[in-house]
């Protein structure tokens, strides 16, 4: 087995370095390359793994199920919610003094973003 060295200086890498563009007609003969991290159970400083994934790892073999399909679709319309709200200038004074008011409160959201989407989400919710 081959064994990972990094360059001086970079400890570790985790995550894909290179990805699979599944939109290019050649996409069956891209790889990606995914590097891995992970604290070992033994002794050994072999820790960093690289992988070479084709398009078959990474492409799904099960269709998707309704509650996938409705959990997407729920997730695409707050986003696009979230978005126009965050540009609509006659309720940013009111969404950023309402976030102000429960950012220090216990179970509070810490960023506008995510409040913005929670509150977004009640609404859709119902």
């Amino acid at each position: 087995m081959a064994k990972v060295v990094w360059a001086p200086g970079i400890s570790t890498v985790s995550g894909a370095l290179s990805k699979i563009n599944k939109k290019k007609p050649h996409a069956a003969d891209m790889q990606m390359l995914l590097a891995t991290h992970r604290k070992a159970a033994t002794t050994s400083t072999d820790c960093n793994r690289l992988y070479l994934r084709g398009i078959q790892s990474v492409t799904r073999s099960t269709p998707y199920s309704q509650e996938e399909i409705a959990a997407q679709t729920l997730f695409s319309n707050i986003s696009k919610a979230v978005a126009l709200r965050r540009k609509n200038v006659e309720q940013m004074v009111s969404d950023q003094q309402a976030f102000q008011a429960q950012k220090d409160e216990p179970g509070g959201y810490k960023t506008i973003k995510q409040y913005l989407w929670h509150v977004v989400a009640d609404s859709l919710n119902g």
